[in-house]
C-alpha cells in the first residue's frame, strides 16, 4: 500500500498538510508495510528537509501511489486518473463552484473520500480543523473589539508561531466587563471555549448571563435548545430539533440584548431557523458590537454575514439599518469577522492536530477491513459512479 502526501495547489496557498513529519514517522513505525512519499512543496508549513530528516521520501511526483492525501480541493488539471483521493471536496452541499470538480473525478474514475464525511455510525465528525477555527476565530473576535474601540492592537494570528503565542498575547489584555456568547458545543465551540478559559474569562450560566451584571468579562456557551424554541411552545429534546428543525424559531434575541461579542460555533441544518436575524440586529436594544462568524455561511443563519472575509482583510462593518457593508469605524457599524479558512492562520498546530485524529480514527480502517465503515461512509465516488450514500448528488453532477 502506497500513501502519497500532496502538495497544496489551490490559491490562495494553504500551508496545512494532513500529516506532519512526526506523524508520518509514527505511521511508518506502526505499519512498516506502508510506503510513504511526500510531494515536494515550497508552501507547506513543514519543509521538505523536515520530512527527509525523519527518513521520509520527498519526490516531485506521487503518481505511483495508491492513496493520495491533501487538504483543499485538487485542481482538475492535477487529478490523476484511477487513484484514490482524500481531501475536502466541498461538494456535498452541491456547491456550484465545485460541480466541474466532481464531474472530473467521476470521468477520471477516481475514488474520492471526503474528510468532511469521515464520521462514526451516528454521523458524528471524527476529524477536522474545527477546533483550530474556534481558537483563531475567538482570537480574531477579541482583536476586532480592540480595533473597533481603539483599546488595544493585537497582531494578526497568522504572524504568530502557534496557539501558545495567541494565548500569551491575549493574557496581557485588560478587558472591560464584556459579555460574550458562544453558540455550539462541538469542536468549533470548544475551541472557542479553550481560548476564553485560557484568558481566565469567567464562564457563567445562561440564567446569570441574561440577568446579572458583572464587573469582569464573562461568557456563556449555549446549545441549540438554548437559542431555539418550538413554535407550538412544547419543550422537547435535541432529537426533536434535529429531526424537525422547521418546527422551531430562534429565540436568540434574549442574548442580543445583553451581549457585546457573539462567536458562532454552531452546526446549522438547511431547514433550521435563522439564528441572528436582521430584525434582531436592527432592534434598538441590540447590544452586539462584534460578530465572529466562524461558521461563515453567506446568506445563512447570521444576517450580518454578507460575504466571506479574508485572512488579509478579516473585518468589515455591517450597518443594521440598511443591511449593507460599511467601514468598520462607522459609528453604527457592527464589526463582522467571517474568514472561511481560519485554521490556515495556525498551520502547524492545525496540521499536527489533524494528523493525530487521522491516525486514531482513519488509519486503522485500512488494516481491519474497514470493520466500522469509516472509509465506506466517507467515499463519495467509486469506479466512476456516486456511491449510494451520495446518490442525491446525481442532479448536481448532471447540472440540473
Amino acid at each position: 500500500m502506497k500513501f502519497g502526501i500532496l502538495k497544496e495547489r489551490k490559491n490562495p496557498p494553504d500551508r496545512r498538510v494532513v500529516f506532519s513529519p512526526n506523524e508520518l514517522a509514527r505511521l511508518k513505525q506502526l505499519h512498516p508495510s506502508i510506503t510513504v512519499k511526500v510531494e515536494s512543496s515550497d508552501v507547506r508549513i513543514f519543509t521538505d528537509l523536515q520530512y527527509k530528516s525523519l527518513g521520509i521520501e520527498v519526490t516531485d511526483t506521487v503518481s505511483d501511489c495508491d492513496f493520495l492525501f491533501g487538504v483543499k480541493e485538487v485542481p482538475i488539471e492535477n487529478l490523476i486518473p484511477e487513484k484514490s483521493y482524500f481531501f475536502f471536496s466541498h461538494t456535498i452541499k452541491k456547491q456550484p463552484h465545485n460541480r466541474k470538480l466532481l464531474q472530473a473525478i467521476l470521468e477520471k474514475n477516481i475514488d474520492l473520500y471526503d474528510h468532511e464525511n469521515i464520521v462514526d455510525a451516528h454521523n458524528r465528525r471524527l476529524i477536522g480543523f474545527g477546533k483550530y477555527a474556534g481558537i483563531v476565530g475567538t482570537y480574531n473576535a477579541i482583536r476586532a473589539f480592540g480595533i473597533k474601540f481603539e483599546l488595544f492592537k493585537l497582531p494578526k494570528a497568522e504572524t504568530l508561531s502557534g496557539k501558545e503565542a495567541l494565548v500569551a498575547h491575549l493574557k496581557r489584555l485588560i478587558l472591560p466587563p464584556l459579555k460574550i456568547v458562544v453558540t455550539g458545543t462541538g469542536k468549533v465551540g470548544n475551541g472557542a471555549k479553550e481560548i476564553l478559559d485560557a484568558m481566565k474569562i469567567k464562564e457563567v450560566s445562561v440564567e446569570n448571563y441574561l440577568t446579572k451584571n458583572y464587573t469582569q468579562p464573562v461568557y456563556t456557551q449555549i446549545d441549540v435548545l438554548e437559542y431555539n424554541q418550538r413554535i407550538d411552545g412544547q419543550v422537547l429534546d435535541f432529537n426533536d430539533f434535529y429531526n424537525n428543525p422547521q418546527e422551531y424559531k430562534s429565540n436568540f434575541e434574549r442574548f442580543t440584548k445583553v451581549s457585546d461579542i457573539y462567536i458562532t460555533g454552531h452546526f446549522h441544518a438547511n431547514a433550521a431557523p435563522a439564528i441572528l436575524t436582521r430584525e434582531m440586529l436592527q432592534s434598538k436594544d441590540c447590544k452586539i458590537k462584534v460578530v465572529a462568524d466562524i461558521s461563515c455561511d453567506v446568506d445563512g443563519p447570521i444576517a450580518c454575514t454578507l460575504k466571506s472575509s479574508t485572512i488579509s482583510e478579516p473585518l468589515y462593518g455591517y450597518l443594521p439599518t440598511e443591511n449593507k457593508e460599511v467601514d468598520v469605524f462607522h459609528p453604527a457599524a457592527i464589526v463582522v469577522m467571517a474568514v472561511d479558512n481560519l485554521p490556515c492562520e495556525l498551520p502547524k498546530d492545525a496540521s499536527e492536530g489533524f494528523g493525530e485524529m487521522f491516525m486514531e480514527h482513519v488509519i486503522p480502517a485500512f488494516f481491519n477491513g474497514d470493520k466500522d465503515g469509516i472509509l465506506q461512509r466517507a467515499k463519495i465516488t467509486e469506479k466512476g459512479k456516486l456511491t449510494p450514500r451520495f446518490s442525491y448528488l446525481q442532479d448536481y453532477v448532471d447540472g440540473k
